[in-house]
């Protein structure tokens, strides 16, 4: 698996091809000036014989090109670096991207199994953890690889024997990073699992602190908050604490390489060796220097490693989402205009197949009917206007708009033909105006203000700082304020279908009186579905479905039902029981 998502980054790293050869031949670039430093330093000591000796024009000429040979070293390490930072940058643009386009896609039922906090992770924190793993990769893999390469190639023009000295250890810490580096991926793909649901219940505690309060429960959330931070902690331990077996094993090997060079370069100089092993003080000083130079990026790519198994098992989570199933779409589109004739015929559904919640379902509307959905909690309202909006998909049958099988249609084209009022409001943060307008973005001012009044808006919205561009969000304004909002959003579209959810359940009884003599208004002509608890508001239904356990039991006008004295009557007279 590790191999197969390194692979899949790799093709995101493909899209900078021209970044990421440049970074390369800039890396190369430096490596060779850096690594021609020692070879100069070297011919600068041999130069340096003994007092009245010293050749100082040439000592000059060598330390003039030593200091050209660092500026343009220099130069090209900081090349390379922000080269490699385009590329992390971008590559986890895109990830971030096509993880949040594929979360616009996805079936709700993927959304409803996974906690907001924990797919909030994923999108932020695992992608930084794959950025910095990629600059990481980018500024010291390759310098890296390219720095131990040409530095045995170095090695070997001065002296062949101690390079072979040389090239026999470096393989122990080769395969001690590798063995680390395989056993710590575990570590950190939980250690990222559990900041997940770390940052889940940060969420869900801090969303609905009100709540938490009112009952009492600080004790227990802040217990429930220990546990999982206690896992995050032993979780990370063990991932820190196997990486960090890295740097030691590989800083002794590096250690065995300097001591191993120095003791062979010091033989051969007391031997006096001629031709290719022959040395001299300048050349056992560059190789010394070489030595260094060869260990140091041992460091770095143990350290590298470790990053990237991080960052990888990050990556896994963001693929994992990205391989997700979508919605499936067709291209078909709905005939315009809609009318608004709904037809259900035995339709079945169930989130959970062990447990059937709508069976055999049938029912027709007429273009114009307003249909209200009543019963107790869990009978499959709101499941119904789910299926009618295809949030989910029918399990047998099918529903119909026009004669035409929504299935066959477009999501897209379906939903352009209803409007939503839910209880559940969503409010995002920007003006007034551009919350109105989200179903209608070309709307001019008057529309929005006409639209406003009509669900009785506007008196509250004139008086926030600056009116409809006041700049709001979730906790600008209380919950019935929000509802006018999502209320005034469905007056702009004018659709030739709604949807009200319980829309004026956070509304007082006064205004819930203007509110539905402006229904009353908007649903002329309009194929309208009303789920309501307070039964009182839906007397004017053309027809009220009174539903149980997922099915139809009783069905008829407000006077009809209750005539029969069945369980819809029972419910009305419920509501005034004291």
């Amino acid at each position: 698996m590790k191999k197969g998502v390194l692979k899949r980054l790799w093709t995101y790293v493909g899209k900078y091809r021209f970044a990421f050869i440049l970074s390369i031949l800039t890396a190369g670039v430096y490596v060779v000036f850096q690594l021609y430093l020692p070879i100069l330093f070297g011919r600068a000591t041999d130069l340096i014989v003994g007092e009245g000796l010293v050749d100082i024009k040439n000592v000059v000429k060598i330390g003039i090109t030593a200091s050209i040979c660092a500026l343009i070293a220099g130069l090209m390490q900081w090349l390379t670096e922000v080269l490699g930072t385009i590329i992390s940058n971008g590559v986890v643009k895109r990830l971030r991207k096509d993880t949040f386009e594929k979360l616009q896609k996805v079936h709700l039922s993927y959304l409803d199994k996974r906690q907001t906090g924990d797919i909030l992770s994923v999108e932020i924190g695992d992608a930084d953890k794959i950025a910095e793993g990629l600059l990481l990769g980018f500024s010291n893999l390759f310098t890296g690889i390219l720095t131990i390469l040409s530095t045995l190639v170095f090695m070997v023009i001065l002296n062949p024997l101690i390079a072979g000295v040389v090239v026999v250890i470096t393989p122990i810490s080769l395969f001690v990073a590798k063995f680390i580096s395989g056993r710590t991926y575990k570590f950190f793909k939980g250690q990222s699992q559990i900041a997940g649901k770390q940052t889940a219940m940060i969420e869900e505690s801090l969303g609905n602190l009100s709540t938490l309060k009112a009952y009492s429960q600080e004790d227990e959330f802040i217990a429930n908050f220990d546990s999982v931070n206690e896992e995050y902690k032993k979780t990370s331990f063990k991932a820190v604490f196997f990486s960090s077996l890295t740097n030691p094993v590989t800083r002794f090997v590096n250690s065995l390489v300097y001591s191993s060079v120095a003791l062979v370069g010091a033989l051969l100089a007391l031997k006096g060796g001629n031709g290719a092993f022959a040395v001299t003080a300048g050349s056992i000083l560059a190789l010394l220097s070489y030595a260094n130079r060869y260990t140091k990026p041992f460091n770095e790519i143990s350290s590298v490693m470790t990053e990237l198994s991080g960052a990888t098992a990050c990556a896994q989570r963001m693929f994992d989402i990205i391989d997700s199933r979508e919605e499936i779409e067709t291209e078909n589109t709905l005939k315009l205009p809609i009318n608004g004739k709904v037809d259900i015929e035995g339709v079945s559904f169930a989130y959970q197949v062990e447990k059937p919640l709508i069976e055999n379902f049938n029912l027709s509307v007429e273009v114009g009917q307003k249909v209200a959905i009543v019963g107790p909690t869990g009978c499959g309202k709101t499941t119904l206007i789910n299926l009618l909006m295809r949030f989910y998909s029918v399990n047998e049958g099918k529903i119909s708009v026009d004669g035409q099988d929504i299935s066959t249609v477009s999501r897209q084209s379906l939903r352009s033909g209803y409007g939503m009022v839910l209880q559940d409001t969503w409010i995002r943060k920007a003006t007034v105006k551009d919350n109105i307008c989200i179903g209608k973005q070309d709307a001019t001012d008057d529309e929005i203000i006409t639209a406003s009044k009509r669900s009785h808006a506007h008196g509250f919205i004139k008086r926030l700082p600056n009116g409809y561009d006041t700049i709001i969000d979730e906790n600008s304004l209380s919950q019935g304020q929000k509802q006018l909002l999502c209320i005034a959003r469905v007056m702009l579209c004018l659709p030739p279908m709604l949807i009200l959810d319980e829309a004026t359940s956070s509304i007082d009884t006064r205004t819930e009186l203007k509110i539905q003599s402006a229904f009353n208004e908007l649903t002329k002509g309009k194929t309208s579905f009303i789920v309501a608890h307070r039964l009182s508001t839906i007397k004017s239904a053309d027809k009220i479905l009174v539903m149980k356990d997922g099915n139809v039991i009783e069905q008829g006008t407000h006077e009809d039902l209750l005539a029969k004295k069945g369980f819809y009557f029972t419910l009305y007279n419920s509501q005034f029981e004291r």
